[in-house]
């Protein structure tokens, strides 16, 4: 990326996806930031017309800022590869991986990682009896930002009640206790940042959709004060969930902790392959901490671009 005239990047953002205004915010966001790295930056809402719009556009780089399916589940990831485009995040195989959560789970299992039981069902199974023993968590398997959470308490009477717009197929996995904790990966070889830290995520009840945008909706600790034991765990496992999902760039991994059970209350939840980007951000928290300011972060991940991710 030398030369005499700065690199065009193309944030792309918005998209389709239930997290369009999450995506919206992420690409104002990192757009910003770029162009106060000196880069020439344009910003494209993701429609039906976006692959003739970047080849209009032609740009040097692609900065993936599209949040849930299509922007995060390894199509566009393909498209961009069809087009030779370089991008930011991860590649189609490990976009996908990580966005189906039955599937990133079988990942986990296989590379030693620490997962509660799930299962996949139809939503009218799940909706007429009780598909495991109460707790448990109801959720689509391909969704982010935790859209359309439903937890089944054990003094709960019946099944849950879903939404209309939840999916034919649903995740239901074991309900794991305690405190919300998230790490942030940037780049998983030798050389790359890597694991940044630990935050501890406190709200008033569940981390949802509301607890994570609203303002107010959580308040985040970083670094997380945590016995050192589980604060090396959480970078450890993260780093390997990272690589064994293959995942490229920025990943931050979600974990819940059982204090009362130590180590052994370590789950992971799941690896999000297009971490939230605005200033406030949990993934941009966690590298200030570390020294590594807005701008820094995302000409790293724009420096960090290629094909076949």
């Amino acid at each position: 990326m030398s030369g005499g005239s700065p690199p065009k990047v193309v944030v792309l953002m918005g998209g389709s996806s239930a997290e369009r205004e999450v995506s919206l915010a992420t690409g104002r966001g990192c757009a910003d930031a770029l162009r106060g790295e000196g880069f020439d930056v344009v910003t494209l809402d993701a429609g039906r017309d976006l692959a003739v719009r970047l080849e209009e556009t032609k740009p040097d780089v692609v900065f993936n800022a599209l949040h849930g399916r299509w922007g995060e589940d390894g199509c566009v990831q393909g498209m961009l590869e069809w087009l030779g485009l370089p991008y930011t995040h991860s590649g189609v195989l490990a976009s996908a991986l990580a966005m189906d959560k039955q599937r990133s789970k079988e990942v986990y299992r296989a590379a030693g990682l620490p997962v509660v039981e799930s299962v996949l069902a139809g939503r009218d199974e799940v909706t007429t009896r009780h598909v495991m023993v109460p707790p448990y968590v109801v959720k689509p398997y391909n969704e982010g930002s935790s859209v359309g959470v439903y937890i089944v308490q054990e003094a709960t009477n019946g099944p849950p009640q879903l939404a209309e717009d939840m999916p034919d197929i649903v995740m239901v996995e074991t309900y794991a206790p305690g405190r919300e904790l998230t790490t942030t990966v940037m780049g998983g070889d030798e050389g790359d940042p890597g694991p940044l830290g630990v935050t501890d995520i406190v709200t008033e009840g569940w981390y949802d959709y509301h607890a994570k945008y609203a303002e107010g909706g959580s308040r985040h600790v970083v670094p997380a004060d945590l016995p050192a034991e589980i604060t090396d765990a959480c970078l450890d496992f993260a780093l390997r969930a990272h690589r064994a999902l293959g995942c490229r760039g920025v990943s931050r991994t979600d974990f819940r902790w059982d204090e009362a059970r130590g180590l052994d209350g370590l789950v992971l939840l799941e690896t999000n392959t297009q971490p939230g980007m605005t200033p406030t951000s949990l993934s941009p928290e966690q590298a200030e901490v570390c020294g590594i300011g807005f701008g820094a972060m995302c000409r790293w991940m724009v420096e960090d671009a290629s094909c076949n991710r």
